[in-house]
């Protein structure tokens, strides 16, 4: 499959504004009081657990559900709120549904035709044609969609999102149905894409690799409830709480003792980003630690076990055991330099990091 061919132009992209939404089904809460915000221009990954909100937010900013409380603002203009409920047809949001919802007895161009307005034909072939063609599909307006790859199922489904010229694209999970290999490929042709449109985007997904490379920031949900929305770079370096920091990637939650700007561990000290006192947990990314070779001459406070290899081609996780029983996951960017058996030295090589009081409910925020 080639990339597209993108020839765009910038869509008037407009800020969103998510404040204070509620909504349950039944008697079953499913957000509560979430709130978002969206930069003209940017986008924003709902990253989070199955069952925890992110397609139900997606679908009231769409227009598609209607929230019990809260406001959903997109530029100057309150979509919903007391009173308010503007028809998603209105809304002049696009949406790219999970299983891309493309009606099989309809032409390429005239699933992509299906959200225009009614106009004259010639000005709709035209805008049918230029999405297409933002897609990488020019020349393939007659096909079936049953005849299409699905990664091209997938950029007709986007193309149908984009040629009514929306101020905001929502996605659901758009690259789930694709393999490993496709999914890779096209997220990076719609990620090119989507900043040459410079539309402002919201996409929900349960992949953290996914959000972080997409995403301008990720708000990460839990339990109905946006729990931190930050850069990748700041939510991997800085989360809020000890479940967002296990969520976003692997985590040693390390008990330590703080005394001011760094934490005494079983392994040696840590330093702190924010000063502390008493019992902690302590963040330490797998790649923040420095393994080498230890013999029975070391403090015995440095001696690790090596458990467990995983090797991944690129890099190596080790699985360490310390003397005292903690367990450690080491990640080194290099071939395996140890075995199973081996006895290393492990300490801390990174910057200055997060601690959690150690009393903190680790099951979630």
């Amino acid at each position: 499959m080639s990339s597209p061919a993108v020839t765009t132009r910038p869509l008037g992209a407009q800020p969103v504004a998510v404040a204070g939404v509620d909504k349950s089904f039944g008697s079953t809460p499913v957000l509560r009081g979430a709130s978002l915000e969206v930069q003209p221009g940017r986008m924003v990954a709902l990253l989070g657990p199955s069952g925890c909100g992110k397609t139900t937010l997606l679908r009231i900013i769409a227009g598609l559900e209607t929230a019990d409380a809260g406001t959903v603002r997109v530029g100057d203009q309150v979509l919903t709120g007391p009173g308010v409920q503007v028809p998603p047809e209105r809304r002049r949001i696009g949406m790219v549904f999970q299983d891309w919802a493309l009606f099989p007895h309809l032409s390429v161009a005239r699933n992509v035709a299906y959200g225009l307005p009614r106009g004259p034909r010639r000005e709709r072939d035209q805008r049918v044609a230029a999405a297409l063609e933002m897609v990488g599909l020019g020349g393939l307006g007659d096909r079936q969609p049953g005849t299409l790859s699905g990664g091209q199922q997938q950029r007709v489904a986007l193309a149908r999102a984009i040629a009514p010229e929306p101020q905001v694209l929502l996605l659901d999970e758009p690259f789930s149905n694709l393999d490993t290999a496709l999914r890779v490929q096209v997220r990076t042709e719609v990620h090119h894409l989507l900043v040459e449109l410079g539309i402002t985007t919201v996409f929900v997904t349960h992949d953290q690799e996914e959000a972080f490379v997409l995403g301008d920031e990720v708000a990460v949900m839990y339990g109905g409830v946006i729990v931190q929305q930050a850069t990748p770079a700041d939510l991997y370096r800085a989360p809020a709480t000890r479940w967002v920091a296990g969520f976003v990637g692997e985590a040693n939650l390390v008990p330590g003792q703080a005394r001011g700007s760094r934490a005494e561990t079983s392994f040696g000290p840590v330093p702190l980003r924010e000063a502390a006192s008493g019992p902690v947990d302590v963040l330490v990314r797998p790649e923040e630690l420095r393994v080498d070779p230890g013999d029975e001459g070391e403090a015995a406070r440095s001696l690790a076990r090596v458990e467990l290899v995983e090797f991944y081609g690129h890099d190596t996780v080790y699985v360490l055991r310390l003397e005292g029983g903690l367990t450690l996951r080491c990640r080194q960017g290099s071939a395996p330099r140890f075995g199973r058996g081996d006895q290393v030295v492990v300490r801390y090589d990174g910057p200055a990091t997060i601690a959690y009081p150690a009393h903190a409910d680790p099951s979630g925020p």
